[in-house]
């Protein structure tokens, strides 16, 4: 009498023989469909979410780069995000709050102001934002594309100025061009003062490239005839930027009360609901495509219960229990589920350090704010992916253990 671990033996070496089979065979074309198939479905799903949270990371870098995580500002409750600030004083208790922050990794003032650029044909509208001599330009390096940064004298205020590669050709200006700015006052008059193009960046951002361009917050502050520790507010980056609310949470309850905070996130909400929105794409996406493993593992397997009904109806003949004759299926179940799983994570993950390397995939930027695909995937996507592949395929494969056992040996025999 065979004991269990002989009978189970006995299923594994069945299995074996049918899925690696050197020789060519029905079943061992239908487990490596099945295989494919799967492996493409999980590849599918990695791309998917590579792409999606890679295009969300990279306009969001975008934004965060050139507006900081959070701002500290006067507190307005009606004010519109692109008007200009209400002076505030800088506040040493406000930055101790700020700068006691373990999570907080640059603090830095900034003011500003809306001028009109006077080009030798056309005038331009900008939203000039005035920044201190120690501010911080390196995260904002990659979006230079020629010239350089302004420069701050140590008295007085830079009479240089950053603008888009855009407003600069729509004025037909080059680097170390001179040009004449109007920046309108309060009262409606115009106050002119001569600058020079120190360099020009491009984001990609439409609404951004078109619209602002970076001065000395010194200039403004004479402008508008305020004190020298007077600004528009505090430009904060953050170590982490998923801990941008949490962070923001924490400052928001411990500045002063004239004092508030926002996130860059829900200053331009309009911009990150859209990106959100990607989400349900990726949604659908995943859906589909773990239908189609499902279909595909359901068919294979039904397909290859079917091909094999001879040989069940002998093993049942021979006396084989039920569970040793359902465990060749499981086996082959396992074999396609895992075997397909490492293959899509070998074809999505290498697909993807491509592009990285490479960056194949091209996209229009004036459409989608980005030159190419960005990629990018965390662990637990991966982890995510694969365990939420197995767990269903586990599921399926409960299905052709039920028909076994439903299986009658005589007609099983007699089926060909």
């Amino acid at each position: 009498m065979a004991t269990n671990h002989q009978l189970l033996n006995i299923a594994s070496f069945i299995a074996g023989r049918i899925a690696f089979n050197k020789q060519r065979s029905f079943s061992r074309f239908i487990i490596r469909l099945a295989i494919g198939a799967t492996a493409i479905s999980v590849a599918a799903m990695l791309m998917t979410i590579a792409f999606t949270y890679g295009f969300q990371y990279a306009i969001g870098q975008k934004i965060f780069s050139f507006s900081g995580h959070i701002r500290v500002q006067h507190y307005q409750p009606n004010k519109i995000d692109i008007a200009e600030e209400i002076p505030i004083a800088k506040n040493d208790t406000v930055l101790r709050v700020l700068e006691a922050n373990k999570d907080v990794k640059t603090v830095q003032a900034f003011a500003t102001k809306y001028a009109i650029i006077k080009g030798s044909e056309s005038f331009e509208e900008v939203l000039l934002k005035g920044v201190e001599k120690n501010y911080d330009f390196s995260h904002m390096n990659e979006f230079l594309k020629t010239g350089r940064w302004i420069h701050f004298p140590d008295s007085g205020y830079s009479n240089e100025i950053n603008l888009s590669t855009y407003t600069a050709n729509q004025l037909k200006l080059k680097v170390n061009d001179k040009v004449i700015i109007y920046f309108i006052q309060p009262d409606g008059s115009r106050r002119a003062r001569p600058m020079v193009v120190a360099g020009t960046f491009k984001t990609g951002i439409e609404d951004y490239d078109k619209l602002n361009a970076i001065g000395d917050l010194r200039l403004i502050q004479r402008l508008n005839n305020w004190n020298e520790d007077q600004i528009g507010g505090y430009e904060i980056l953050v170590k982490d930027y998923r801990k941008i609310d949490t962070v923001n949470s924490v400052i928001f309850q411990n500045l002063p009360s004239e004092w508030n905070s926002r996130s860059i996130r829900d200053i331009y909400a309009n911009i990150f609901d859209w990106l959100n929105l990607q989400n349900t794409t990726v949604a659908i996406v995943i859906i589909i495509m773990i239908i189609v493993a499902i279909l595909n593992l359901v068919t294979c397997l039904i397909i290859l219960l079917l091909e094999r009904t001879h040989m069940v109806g002998v093993l049942k003949a021979l006396g084989s229990p039920n569970n040793v004759i359902q465990r060749i299926f499981l086996y082959h179940g396992v074999v396609i589920t895992i075997s397909g799983i490492l293959l899509g994570n070998i074809l999505g993950l290498l697909f993807c350090w491509v592009q990285q390397r490479y960056g194949l995939i091209t996209l229009p930027e004036e459409a989608y704010f980005i030159s190419k695909a960005v990629v990018k995937l965390e662990w637990w996507h991966v982890a995510l992916v694969n365990a939420g592949t197995f767990l269903v395929c586990f599921l399926i494969l409960m299905i052709p253990t039920i028909i076994v056992r439903r299986i009658q040996p005589v007609r099983a025999i007699l089926f060909r």
